[in-house]
């Protein structure tokens, strides 16, 4: 007998009563009703009663490549035949050797070290324990703090949340966490009338250089997003930030950690956003489109020197850190068919050709009297609603809905990561009735 596909409102109903929805007030979906999702193809969603919705933010960050893709579909298929799981201590396997050896020609040169965990935050916690771990086996155990930018976000478990500037968050959880210190981020919206990116990025880094000349002794590691901060809403600035930053870290012997977790695998337009500094940081970190969307995983990558500081015959000087699915197979052929799609379509360049044509026919959109800072990295876009109702996300988000788009403003500020297989009419249509929602909601 074939099961009874549920309805949305079956789904609705159950989620309700047995599902906590993360980084969600429960009570809002008295009003606002969760949206079921049955079915994805490509860049849409669909839910049970066939209703689509165009996927413009990839998911939460994660689905590069559309939903239901064949030739990742292909690859999980034939490795569920082979092996779906065995613990990395102690044991390895094909798929988690050949995306290590993968990306270590991909990084920048030096980073030739994959560590695995299983999402975002985990690589967070991975790389700050790693770093202190390191000065601790260096004969510096003085050097336990962090620093990273104001307004950043580095995920929510504890060790990630004392370098996630979010004060939601601190408020919450703030009797629980090691409060580490903020410099001030190089967004290029808080610059001066008049002063460029590049400068102001440049004054920030007078600031990060003040603080590592007083501080360095007890530091162990600077962690920042490169070139867009996400959860600060798309938060942009110029890469000689970056390359200052690099500049100085080594200066002062603090480690740099790149967390390209939401920003890494081509979404700014190069592979790794710190090419684009042409830096190499001590510490990348890797995960959301990793796996093009599929399965959770996350890759905390690190040079010789910190590898052989833990290379010893005594337990203790190893790495004290582990996951039940540390490089399951499953999520690493999800990743090795990632990165086959990179190279066999010549994603890179393709991007790049969607991201000026989605500018030129956002032009309405940048020139809307209601839009304020409209910008652009790689392939995302973000601008802030000039609107009277302080509720504007939730309404931002209901009106997408009905407008057939999957939108996720955070508090007035709109933003656009869609799946990179996204194509022009698909663009326009985004752009059409984003356009509609701007004038309704403004």
């Amino acid at each position: 007998m074939i099961p009874r596909m549920p309805t949305n409102s079956d789904l609705l109903a159950r989620s309700l009563s047995a599902v906590w929805h993360p980084c969600t007030q429960m009570k809002r979906h008295e009003t606002l009703p969760l949206v079921p999702i049955a079915r994805g193809e490509g860049a849409w969603l669909y839910d049970a009663d066939g209703k689509r919705y165009l996927d413009t933010v990839s998911s939460w960050w994660v689905n590069l490549f559309g939903h239901c893709n064949p030739r990742i579909n292909a690859a999980l298929t034939d490795q569920l035949g082979k092996l779906e799981h065995v613990m990395l201590a102690g044991f390895t396997h094909e798929p988690v050797v050949q995306l290590s050896e993968r990306l270590r020609d991909l990084v920048p040169t030096g980073l030739g070290h994959c560590f695995y965990g299983s999402d975002g935050a985990s690589a967070t916690e991975i790389a700050l324990k790693m770093s202190a771990h390191y000065w601790r086996n260096s004969g510096k155990p003085e050097k336990t703090q962090f620093i990273s930018l104001q307004n950043s976000y580095h995920g929510e478990t504890l060790g990630a949340l004392s370098v996630t500037d979010v004060a939601l968050f601190r408020d919450a959880y703030g009797a629980l966490i090691k409060q580490n210190a903020t410099v001030p981020s190089p967004d290029w919206r808080e610059a001066n009338t008049g002063e460029s990116a590049e400068n102001f990025a440049q004054r920030c880094a007078d600031s990060l250089e003040a603080h590592l000349q007083q501080h360095h002794a007890d530091l162990a590691a600077f962690i920042v997003e490169p070139l867009v901060q996400g959860a600060a809403g798309m938060a942009m600035y110029h890469p000689v930030y970056l390359k200052r930053a690099r500049e100085l870290c080594s200066q002062y012997e603090v480690h740099l950690i790149a967390d390209e977790i939401a920003v890494g695998m081509g979404r700014t337009g190069t592979l790794f956003a710190c090419e684009q500094a042409n830096i190499r940081p001590d510490f990348l970190l890797l995960s959301k489109g990793i796996t093009g969307g599929y399965l959770p995983l996350s890759i905390v990558m690190t040079t010789d020197d910190i590898y052989r500081a833990f290379y010893a015959d005594e337990t203790a000087r190893g790495f004290l850190h582990s996951h039940s699915y540390t490089g399951n197979p499953l999520a690493c052929r999800a990743a090795l068919a990632t990165l086959d799609i990179f190279a066999q379509d010549d994603v890179l360049n393709a991007n790049r050709d969607k991201a000026a044509f989605f500018n030129r026919i956002a032009q309405p959109l940048r020139d809307h009297p209601k839009v304020k800072n409209f910008r652009n990295t790689g392939m995302i876009w973000a601008f802030e609603a000039d609107t009277p109702h302080t509720d504007f996300a939730q309404r931002c988000f209901s009106f997408g809905l009905q407008h057939e788009l999957l939108l996720r403003p955070m508090g007035n500020t709109v933003y656009f990561m869609p799946p990179y297989i996204i194509g022009k009419d698909e663009m326009q249509l985004l752009v059409t009735r984003t356009l509609n929602i701007i004038d309704a909601l403004t």
